[in-house]
């Protein structure tokens, strides 16, 4: 034992945990929150309002609660995993019930002056889920047929339901976060490998039941995959947002226009320039140095996951923070292959970038549970 490693043990219980933190995380976060509470005062012309100071607000919360659920014992946070689950399947479907209607979608709860958002609750606690099962069960069994319905109805349930509000982007990264845990737990390629045959399937079905009584996505989302195809074909209707974003990434170009020189959202030619589309105002801003700067920030936030996973000999806490780091790079591959014209628009948010509340604290309350698996690690 180093000198060191003495002192730290040592200390009182409660104050040791703050030396087993991962502060390099928590830098980090703050470092990218901090960039996009730039980009949101220099949207609104340099003005804290109405969207800078609120998120800077909701963020304090967050990395409040992130430091609260640090402290809390990870095989808790294993037994607390159900219920978790279970509380964010009973929230989507009182958002069939209550839902909230906003921009032809039903996706929000509004209980008093609190609005959530209950599909970005489900996406960490699916993990949590998973990780809990896949902790429980004899790892011989993890690829028999039996053991592998269960994680599969459990992913499918709520990815039904945050398809009919509709909300194609967040059943998308529900699947790839759910099959992300499956595969880190060793189910076997082969079916994954059937259900990219399905998933090739699915979408030749997509194409041919258009214009038909059962088609499969609503008439708007055949639009969004127009526009990705051919932007051009309707300039100043579908194909407005990637063009307008795909001018503001390119005249960015090496160290960008300055801070709040960027034309195209100060003279908002940029739509959802504070939510979806807020990389592209970073781009034209700081060029290329800025935008490899933020994306380096967030390649550091997922090394920090998985290196993590590597040192745990926890079976959940391993689970946990993979699931956790490749849903947060789903959250990135989403939304930047969507502002780059690579993928069609389907709203996702850029983490700690992007303006609001639900997206912000959930992710606090999921790094608050990776804080939570490097505190409490096998010592």
């Amino acid at each position: 034992m180093s000198f060191l490693e003495y002192q730290v043990k040592t200390v009182p219980t409660g104050i040791r945990k703050l030396f087993y933190l991962n502060w390099g995380l928590v830098l980090v976060l703050i470092a990218v929150a901090s960039m996009g509470f730039l980009m949101l005062y220099s949207i609104a012309g340099g003005s804290m309002e109405p969207w800078a100071e609120p998120q800077i607000k909701r963020f304090a919360v967050g990395l409040l609660v992130m430091l609260v659920i640090a402290f809390i014992p990870i095989w808790f946070i294993r037994n607390m995993a159900g219920v978790a689950y279970g509380l964010s399947m009973l929230l989507l479907l009182a958002v069939e019930f209550f839902g909230q209607v906003g921009k032809g979608a039903q996706r929000w709860l509004e209980v008093g002056p609190i609005v959530i958002q209950p599909s970005e609750l489900m996406k960490v606690a699916l993990v949590m889920m998973l990780a809990a099962y896949y902790d429980w069960l004899d790892p011989k069994k993890v690829s028999r047929p039996l053991w592998v319905l269960l994680p599969v109805l459990l992913i499918v349930s709520p990815t039904v339901l945050v398809l009919m509000q509709p909300n194609l982007g967040t059943s998308l990264m529900l699947l790839m976060g759910g099959a992300a845990v499956m595969f880190a737990a060793g189910v076997s390629f082969w079916y994954f490998a059937v259900v990219i045959g399905l998933g090739v399937g699915a979408v030749a079905g997509v194409f041919m039941t258009r214009g038909t009584p059962w088609q499969f996505l609503h008439d708007y989302q055949y639009t969004r995959i127009d526009t990705f195809l051919d932007p051009t074909s309707d300039p100043l209707g579908a194909g407005y947002n990637i063009i307008q974003a795909q001018i503001a990434l390119g005249s960015g170009g090496w160290s960008g226009k300055g801070f709040m020189q960027g034309t195209q959202s100060r003279l908002n030619f940029l739509p959802e320039k504070h939510t979806d589309f807020i990389f592209t105002t970073l781009a034209e801003e700081f060029g290329f140095v800025g935008a490899f700067s933020l994306l380096l920030l967030y390649g550091l936030i997922i090394f920090f996951c998985f290196a993590a996973a590597l040192q745990n000999k926890d079976r959940f806490s391993q689970l946990l923070l993979i699931g956790i780091g490749c849903t947060f790079f789903f959250y990135l591959a989403v939304n930047l292959s969507m502002v780059m014209g690579m993928a069609p628009v389907v709203g996702v948010p850029l983490p700690f970038l992007s303006y609001g509340g639900s997206a912000t604290l959930v992710l606090m309350l999921a790094f608050g549970a990776v804080q939570s698996a490097i505190v409490h690690r096998p010592r």
